[in-house]
């Protein structure tokens, strides 16, 4: 497994791992209006390109040589900073393994690489959001000492889900 940064040539294998693994974690969920507004806004080529662009967000990828195994988005100002105390804390968007290779240490490698920025940054916590009925996700992030610290929504289209806001504490800060 090769780790490493994000370049515009990802886009188009980035915007359709990203698409794909959402879809077959998370489709069955959604009406298809409510569903398709989602992936074109979230997945898209002009989605994932103006997430690339943001000097907020990082793209950290996986691949075998051939092709994106997964990839990570970070962004080091988090949107759920107020739901804690944590002066500083970075957000973990998404952590994403293209369907069919979960479980093979890709998702474990991507986290350890998010974790190493937001020390390397200073960062005083890592948050995330997970579907309040993603207990696969919930159980591989509780690994890593991650806890529930607030009920939050998320919207798809014009579905609301129910969330879980999962923080860390980091020593940096």
């Amino acid at each position: 497994m090769i780790l490493r940064p994000s370049s515009l040539d990802d886009l188009p294998a980035l915007a359709a791992i990203g698409r794909d693994s959402f879809v077959a974690a998370f489709g069955h969920l959604y009406k298809s209006e409510d569903l398709n507004a989602f992936l074109n806004m979230a997945y898209s080529e002009k989605g994932v390109a103006q997430d690339m662009a943001d000097p907020n967000r990082l793209y950290h990828l996986a691949s075998d040589g051939e092709k994106l195994l997964g990839y990570c988005k970070v962004s080091f100002e988090s949107p759920y900073r107020e739901y804690s105390d944590a002066t500083d804390p970075m957000a973990l968007n998404q952590l994403y393994t293209a369907p069919g290779v979960t479980g093979k240490g890709i998702g474990a490698a991507l986290m350890d690489w998010a974790l190493a920025e937001a020390n390397e940054h200073g960062k005083d916590a890592m948050q995330l959001s997970v579907w309040s009925g993603n207990h696969g996700a919930q159980r591989f992030y509780q690994r890593y000492g991650f806890a529930k610290i607030a009920d939050i929504d998320f919207m798809v289209g014009n579905h609301r889900d129910d969330e879980f806001l999962y923080e860390l504490r980091l020593t940096g800060g």
